[in-house]
């Protein structure tokens, strides 16, 4: 394994952004964002609007918007993560800053349907994770999809392609700071701070949120088969992947 780089880096300010830019990513690509838009898919209207909650450097709203072709709303805390997601040149794409967990820009019931895609882990305890359920489901459209995408801390320890989630041997409880390695493109890796979400904690604080809960699903490789790209499905052997899924999509359905 390459060598970790020593201390910390938050993704806050240009620096941290361009690291996060820089991410690997490669499970996600594998078993995470194209489950995340196949479900969007499957209860989203075509032509809608599509938020997308912690946006980040945009990269992920760009293929969703050409994948399915939906409008998107990018929100994001972080001024640096909205330049960055503006130079995608994503078409229609407009691009909003959350202030103290609100995106006041924006008019209730707004959206068509919603993702948040490894939001979760920067999120400290059960009210922030409630504050940002709550402006989602301010902004959906009642009946409206939210799909999550989230790391399952049942993993830890694990090296995965481009993550390590948590330490060997240890069991995480909801909210439990929780150390995430993620592989950079240039084969290093970056340490972050995150917190732990087991799956059966997002299920319940969604419900608190005013969501309901209709699926949780941790996609493998194999059937990845059809949903990602063939490239890159086939690209190693994913054996950590195949041995426990990381990750889990969760659908819900604003009440």
């Amino acid at each position: 394994m390459p060598q970790e780089p020593a201390g910390e880096r938050a993704w806050a300010g240009r620096e941290g952004a361009r690291a996060f830019a820089a991410v690997d990513a490669a499970t996600d690509w594998l078993v995470g964002y194209p489950f995340v838009f196949r479900a969007l898919a499957e209860n989203s209207p075509a032509g809608g609007a599509l938020l997308d909650f912690g946006c980040g450097p945009g990269r992920v709203a760009d293929h969703a918007a050409r994948r399915l072709g939906m409008r998107i709303i990018g929100v994001d805390a972080s001024p640096e993560m909205l330049v960055l997601a503006r130079q995608q040149d994503t078409p229609g794409a407009e691009y909003h800053l959350v202030t103290d967990g609100r995106a006041d820009e924006l008019p209730d019931a707004c959206a068509d349907a919603a993702m948040c895609n490894h939001v979760l882990a920067s999120l400290p305890d059960e009210q922030t994770v409630l504050g940002v359920f709550g402006e989602i489901h301010r902004l959906l459209r009642p009946g409206a999809p939210l799909v999550l995408l989230t790391t399952d801390p049942a993993g830890s320890g694990i090296e995965y392609a481009s993550l390590r989630v948590g330490d060997p041997g240890v069991t995480y409880h909801p909210g439990q700071p929780m150390t995430v390695r993620l592989r950079r493109t240039d084969g290093t890796w970056q340490t972050m701070p995150n917190h732990a979400w087991p799956p059966a904690a997002i299920s319940g604080l969604l419900e608190r949120a005013g969501f309901t809960t209709t699926a949780q699903h941790h996609p493998t490789p194999d059937e990845a088969e059809g949903v990602a790209d063939p490239e890159h499905a086939h690209s190693r052997d994913w054996a950590a992947e195949r041995r426990l899924p990381p990750l889990v999509v969760t659908v819900a359905t604003k009440a």
